[in-house]
């Protein structure tokens, strides 16, 4: 399987203040190495302001990265004018309220990419595009004379869906798509973006905190921790055989819907708050909540290393762990 896109070493920070000599940086993205295959769903996992969102923007170029590669399908797109790759790669926005315009109607929001990019052979064929996209994502052309205050959170949802497939992309990051939805329509909408993989080929990057719901729908799972990334592996080598402990208290705070298995299954309770990412602690990050920690893990950081076929960790401990 050829990979579609690869990301190396890569940064995002933000400047926040200080002095001249002694400028503040956020370092939301912090050397992060990964990639996904042709046709794959890639997860990312990890508390709220860990950098997930900002990864998936920096790799579509939405913020310029701060050093690091981004490849995608063999070319290096780190500096390169991003209007050709547009088509190719996609977002759809974890807020359906505010990430569709108000004062436009349906048909005008997923038909502004094939304006942008000169799709459409005529007025016909460009409303038959939008009615096409609409249908696929469980809309009908009713819907497209419409304005996004007359639609429920579910279906702008999917208007943004359509709009992101417009272009007929291969790669679309998928910000939290879901989080903002009620459950029912969670499972609606994440059992269709698997129809719309199969159907289109799509590769996904699935951003989410829910573990339950990424390990559905993914193939391979990262995890992330105050912009580094600290563990990475087959879906279900990661939920069954996970390495680092903070991979290990996420799990264990999956829901078990069996009351006698819930009762009996252990979780895992984080002490601390996650430390703020203007000042990280030295050495491992994740030391400060760790009852593993020791002086090493404040001296030196920990290297993201393959332990076994396709399983990364970034642990100093991992035998006292297991």
């Amino acid at each position: 399987m050829s990979k579609l896109l690869e990301i190396k070493n890569l940064k995002q920070y933000f400047h926040v203040g200080g002095s001249l000599l002694k400028p503040k940086y956020v370092k939301a993205v912090d050397d992060v190495s990964l990639f996904i295959n042709k046709g794959e769903t890639l997860g990312l996992v990890g508390e709220s302001g860990c950098g997930k969102t900002t990864l998936g923007r920096t790799i579509l170029r939405l913020y310029e990265p701060t050093g690091g590669k981004i490849i995608y399908d063999g070319t290096d797109i780190t500096n390169v004018n991003m209007l050709p790759y547009r088509r190719r790669m996609q977002i759809v926005f974890q807020d359906p309220y505010a990430s569709l315009n108000p004062r436009m109607t349906v048909a005008d929001i997923v038909g502004e990419a094939i304006d942008i990019h000169k799709l459409a052979q005529s007025k016909k064929d460009r409303q038959d595009r939008i009615i096409t996209m609409l249908q696929r994502v469980g809309l009908n052309s009713e819907h497209a004379n419409r304005y996004p205050h007359e639609f429920s959170g579910g279906q702008r949802q999917r208007i943004g869906i359509a709009r992101a497939l417009a272009v007929n992309p291969e790669f679309i990051v998928c910000d939290e798509p879901v989080s903002a939805l009620d459950v029912s329509i969670q499972a609606q909408i994440v059992n269709m973006f698997e129809d719309l993989q199969a159907e289109m080929g799509l590769t996904y990057l699935f951003i989410a905190h829910d573990l339950s719901i990424v390990k559905h729908i993914s193939k391979r799972i990262g995890v992330m921790y105050l912009g580094k990334l600290v563990e990475l592996a087959d879906s279900y080598e990661l939920i069954f055989n996970s390495i680092h402990p903070y991979t290990r208290s996420l799990i264990s705070a999956i829901p078990i819907a069996d009351p006698k298995q819930s009762r009996a299954s252990k979780r895992i309770i984080l002490e601390g708050d996650v430390p703020s990412p203007l000042n990280p602690p030295s050495g491992c990050r994740f030391r400060t909540r760790c009852k593993y920690a020791t002086e090493l893990c404040a001296q030196q950081e920990p290297e993201f290393r393959e332990i076994s076929s396709g399983h990364f960790v970034a642990c100093h401990h991992i035998d006292r762990v297991q």
